[in-house]
């Protein structure tokens, strides 16, 4: 009887019903004969109309009599296929978790194909989930934010929790963290927290993760003692369900918060802790993601030459790993060290190909507006003023794309000691005194 499943399943009809009585037909089975002494011939008549809807249990009853899956009875596919779609499916995802990310969108494509097929909402939301972070870490949040969007409005069913619906509000919020747009990015990771915690299910890492990039948000605008508060939260909730790869990403946005708060040794420390983990897991990408917070911590504690070795190091492992956002920003770390060490050749050549490398990127615009700005100081101390000015220009426009008035004060000092170095004093002193007003309404 399976190989008389397999010979209908290409063409038999997609109701329940109309599947009982095709395979009942092809068994030779009258109404009578497969409804036993559990069910009444007029019953089993009712399902091959499609006027009664069979439960779960009964369905796999009748799976039993006709020598079927009950998944094949239920949906048209025998379990075996849906087990190989899931197979698939835990493949990308482990694409996604090893960094392999263009592999792992081409795998969820695939199988979204399959899963069509299936007609499960469960498995669709679910490959759409990992499709679009994926798409994020590629460098393409908008695209990222369309595929995520179908998977919010699949888990708006009934079927799903509200655990499900705030997995997908949290990808939703990191995806509004990469272009910026920031007080959208809090309310999703809002509404994901307060859906977990209401779901009553175990979801202490996906917490952990939201409060992370919330914090991530916080810091952009600012809002540091937020930033730590939710930091904290993150690395609570991580060491709690001894999560290892939770805890280093707590730790990882903890050493940025302590280090924007001017509390560099700690900021240190918290991001070596956060390497350790990340060496122990093997996990090379974030390895070299944390040395270069590392080398720019180094310098802002007067060790130029051990920032160089941690920036080159970072460099290295960003190379191998084929991540060209990660190799901008190692370079761009190695122009600033060459800048402050007065090596204005060096500064410029590496800030170039660091903007080289970021070219297009909006999810990398705070990297592009630092970028400019060393490449622009090595122009100024060489007297290249027009060129200068164009990329303090540019770096500004980078951090008004960003909504960070924080950021933009940088520009606006650098701009001022360019007209300072033309001899245009009021022109200095307004740039000048913008930035200094503007720092005075910003959290700190």
């Amino acid at each position: 009887m399976r190989d008389s499943a397999a010979t209908l399943s290409s063409d038999a009809p997609v109701g329940v019903g109309e599947r009982v009585r095709a395979l009942r037909v092809a068994a030779g089975l009258t109404q009578t004969a497969l409804a036993g002494e559990r069910f009444s011939k007029e019953y089993v008549s009712q399902i091959e109309r499609g006027k009664t809807r069979p439960t779960d249990e009964t369905v796999a009853w009748l799976a039993e009599r006709l020598g079927v899956d009950p998944e094949y009875l239920r949906r048209g596919v025998p379990s075996d296929v849906r087990s190989r779609v899931e197979a698939k499916l835990a493949q990308a995802e482990a694409l996604s978790e090893a960094h392999r990310d263009q592999e792992a969108v081409e795998l969820f494509r695939e199988v979204r194909g399959e899963i069509e097929r299936l007609g499960s909402a469960e498995l669709e939301a679910r490959a759409l989930a990992g499709e679009g972070w994926s798409l994020q870490e590629l460098g393409s949040p908008r695209e990222a934010i369309e595929v995520l969007q179908l998977a919010r409005a699949l888990t708006e069913r009934p079927e799903f929790s509200d655990l499900d619906r705030a997995d997908v509000l949290f990808r939703l919020g990191c995806c509004r963290y990469r272009i910026s747009s920031i007080p959208t990015a809090i309310n999703l990771l809002d509404e994901a927290l307060e859906l977990a915690e209401r779901s009553g299910l175990p979801c202490d890492v996906l917490r952990a993760r939201a409060l992370a990039w919330r914090s991530r948000c916080r810091r952009r605008q600012a809002d540091y003692e937020a930033a730590r508060d939710d930091v904290e939260r993150a690395l609570e909730l991580a060491r709690g369900v001894d999560d290892p790869r939770s805890v280093a990403g707590a730790y990882f946005q903890a050493s940025f918060v302590a280090e924007k708060m001017g509390h560099w040794a700690l900021a240190r420390q918290y991001a070596q802790q956060a390497k350790a983990i990340y060496q122990d897991l093997n996990d090379e990408r974030n390895t070299g993601r944390i040395m270069l917070n590392l080398g720019g911590l180094q310098l802002l504690l007067g060790k130029p030459e051990q920032a160089i070795e941690q920036l080159t190091a970072s460099f290295a492992l960003a190379v191998e790993a084929g991540s060209q956002p990660d190799a901008a920003q190692a370079l761009g770390g190695l122009a600033a060290v060459h800048e402050h060490l007065g090596d204005h050749e060096a500064a410029d050549e590496h800030a170039r190909k660091a903007l080289a490398l970021l070219e297009g990127r909006e999810d990398f615009l705070d990297e592009t507006g630092q970028s400019n700005l060393v490449l622009g100081r090595s122009l100024l101390e060489r007297g290249r003023l027009d060129e200068a000015e164009q990329c303090f220009r540019a770096a500004d426009q980078a951090f008004e794309q960003m909504e960070s008035v924080a950021h933009r004060t940088g520009a606006w000092v650098a701009l001022g000691d360019l007209a300072e170095r033309r001899g245009d004093a009021r022109e200095a002193a307004r740039w000048y005194r913008n930035a200094a007003e503007a720092l005075a309404v910003v959290r700190f």
